[in-house]
C-alpha cells in the first residue's frame, strides 16, 4: 500500500512521540539540581508534533487525500502523544518532596486513557464496517485542551523562575489539568450516542438476515 504524504506525516509524528517519551522519561523533579531544560526539549517536541497534525489534516483535505488508514492513524498517533504525556506527568519523574508538581494524579491519567481506548475501539469498529468515522468537533476541542494543557505544564515547569514562573501560570497549570480531565470525560458521551445507533443498525441487519 503506498502511503501519501500526510500519512507519512502522521507516522513520522509516532517517531517523534518515542523521541518525546524517551526524553521525559529523563526529567526527575526530585533530582537536584532538577534538568529542567529536559522539559524545554519536551515542550518543543510536542509543539512540532502539534503542528504536524495541523499540517497532515490540511495536506489531507486540501488534495482530498484523506484514507480510512488516516482516519485511523492520525487520532490514534494523537492519543499516543497526550495520554503518553499525562501518564509521565503522573508518575515518580514529577514528584516532589510528595507533591506531584504537575497537578496529574494517577485516576485522570486513567480517566483520559479509558476515554481514549473507548473512542479507538468504537472507530475501529466503526471503519471495519467501511464507515467513516472522523474526529466531531467535541472531539476536536478535547485535542486542543489537552494539547494546551500538557503544553502548559511542560514550559511552566521549565522555567519557574521567569514570567512562566509567576503564580497566574502556575494556576493555571492545575486549572487546565482539571478542565482537560473534565472535558475528556464529558466529550466521550457524543461517541457513546453514535455508538449506540450504530449497534441498533447492526442488531437490526443481522435479524434481518
Amino acid at each position: 500500500m503506498k502511503i501519501n504524504l500526510p500519512n507519512q506525516i502522521t507516522i513520522g509524528r509516532l517517531v517523534l512521540s518515542v523521541v518525546f517519551f524517551a526524553v521525559l522519561a529523563q526529567f526527575s523533579a526530585s533530582e537536584r539540581p532538577a534538568r529542567l531544560w529536559l522539559l524545554s526539549v519536551c515542550g518543543w517536541i510536542f509543539v512540532i508534533a502539534a503542528i504536524s497534525d495541523i499540517l497532515d489534516g490540511y495536506l489531507a483535505r486540501r488534495y482530498n487525500q484523506i484514507t480510512s488508514f488516516g482516519r485511523v492513524i492520525d487520532p490514534f498517533v494523537d492519543k499516543v502523544l497526550v495520554c503518553g504525556a499525562f501518564i509521565f506527568f503522573a508518575g515518580s519523574g514529577f514528584v516532589h518532596e510528595g507533591r506531584n508538581v504537575a497537578h496529574v494524579v494517577p485516576w485522570m491519567a486513567v480517566v483520559i486513557l479509558g476515554r481514549e481506548l473507548l473512542v479507538t475501539g468504537i472507530r475501529g469498529f466503526t471503519e471495519a464496517r467501511g464507515e467513516s468515522f472522523a474526529a466531531n468537533l467535541y472531539g476536536k476541542a478535547k485535542m486542543l485542551l489537552q494539547s494546551i494543557t500538557v503544553g502548559w505544564v511542560l514550559f511552566t515547569l521549565a522555567h519557574p523562575g521567569g514570567w512562566l514562573g509567576l503564580p497566574f501560570f502556575v494556576t493555571g497549570r492545575k486549572i487546565l489539568v482539571w478542565a482537560s480531565v473534565v472535558v475528556t470525560a464529558l466529550s466521550v458521551i457524543p461517541y457513546l450516542s453514535m455508538a449506540r445507533g450504530i449497534l441498533s443498525e447492526t442488531s437490526r441487519s443481522a435479524e434481518t438476515t
